[in-house]
């Protein structure tokens, strides 16, 4: 079974005013000539692939659904909630991506429709899985600087310059890492984002923040601190801090090429 990712960018222009339809859909299509609401929604599907084009299913079909069948109903809300003045809450952005499956489910009848995300800005996204029992889903992106060496006492230095090459660097070297948690927050309440904003700051992010993980972080006075163990000390420090949300998730980027997700 495959599953395949497609995102899908637009801007929305809150005044109801008519939107620039555009051309470069890598940035946004539709877009706005002035200022608007950016959002990105992504498309998650699963199938076995189509024996003739080797294809889950062909993005641009992705595209034009979103476009033809979703964006409106986006624009339309959206300008109702501007109307009102009102702030849709976490709920409202649920129910929007219900009905955003339901008008793409009958597009997509041959694939399983498993999860739909949207990208609220580049490091919040919310998002809805339906692989078993619906599960909504939030994410959060943090950021935290710090250095480290890898090292094994129980090696000689030419094995341990074989094995961690640069960076086992005796003065070190750093990075700066973005750690994402993803958690699923409890239906029906608000109020809730801003402790765990906190939360995730005081069990996990200050305690690595400019620090020298090997010396000043007491997990790793054993352990060395790889993208991999930073992962898992993230999950085992977060696990049971963020009620009333459960956390379903941990991801720690070391670069924009390499990261290390983990869950249980």
């Amino acid at each position: 079974m495959h599953r395949l990712a497609r995102q899908i960018r637009f801007q929305i222009d809150p005044f109801g005013r008519n939107e620039y339809a555009g051309w470069n859909s890598y940035a946004a299509r539709p877009t706005t000539e002035g200022l608007g609401l950016y959002l990105a929604l992504w498309v998650h599907l699963k199938s076995r692939l189509h024996s003739e084009t080797g294809f889950v299913v062909n993005v641009s079909q992705i595209d034009a659904a979103v476009r033809q069948e979703v964006i409106p109903c986006f624009q339309q809300q959206c300008a109702e909630w501007f109307r009102r003045q009102y702030n849709p809450p976490m709920e409202a952005l649920h129910e929007l991506l219900r009905k955003t499956k339901e008008r793409l489910e009958p597009v997509f009848k041959k694939c399983c429709l498993w999860k739909l995300e949207l990208e609220l800005n580049p490091f919040r996204r919310i998002g809805i899985q339906w692989e078993t029992d619906e599960m909504v889903i939030y994410t959060e992106k943090f950021e935290f600087a710090a250095m480290h060496k890898l090292w094994n006492d129980k090696f000689d230095k030419k094995t341990n310059f074989e094995l961690f090459g640069k960076c086992a660097n005796p003065a070190g070297h750093g990075h700066n890492y973005i750690l994402e948690v993803s958690v699923s927050p409890p239906p029906g309440k608000s109020g809730w984002l801003e402790g765990f904003e906190q939360k995730v700051r005081e069990h996990f992010v200050d305690i690595v923040d400019h620090k020298n993980l090997n010396i000043d972080v007491p997990a790793f006075s054993r352990i060395n601190p790889t993208v991999e163990n930073l992962s898992k000390l993230a999950w085992k420090n977060l696990k049971t801090k963020l009620k009333p949300c459960k956390l379903i998730e941990v991801t720690v980027w070391e670069n924009d090429r390499t990261y290390c997700r983990y869950s249980k």
